[in-house]
């Protein structure tokens, strides 16, 4: 499965939230919040997932580099996860935008 978060709509951390939660089924207990967000990614979504964040430049303003960095971390985190299991589907993700991404 393929997800596009288009970068000018996350506003909030919030947005971020609800705009991976439908595609991703996270369903009607999802806390929407950053420990959450790792519990779902890392454990409870069908793999294979290709995370694609356009427009990173954006949400990172929008959200502030330390939410923003958290979000990367999680999402960096989750990608790591499923290669060191060495799992043959596993949960990628890429941001795609005007600038370099961040180190």
């Amino acid at each position: 499965m393929r997800v596009v978060v288009d970068g000018r709509q996350v506003r909030s951390e919030a947005d971020f939230h609800r705009l991976l939660a439908v595609p991703l089924d996270f369903g009607p207990y999802y806390g929407h919040n950053l420990d959450a967000l790792w519990d779902r990614l890392s454990t409870d979504v069908e793999r294979p997932v290709e995370l694609v964040w356009t427009h990173w430049e954006e949400s990172r303003a929008n959200l502030g580099t330390e939410v923003f960095d958290k979000i990367c971390s999680i999402l960096t985190r989750v990608q790591a996860q499923d290669a060191e299991w060495n799992w043959r589907e596993r949960f990628t993700f890429e941001l795609l935008g005007a600038r370099t991404p961040p180190a």
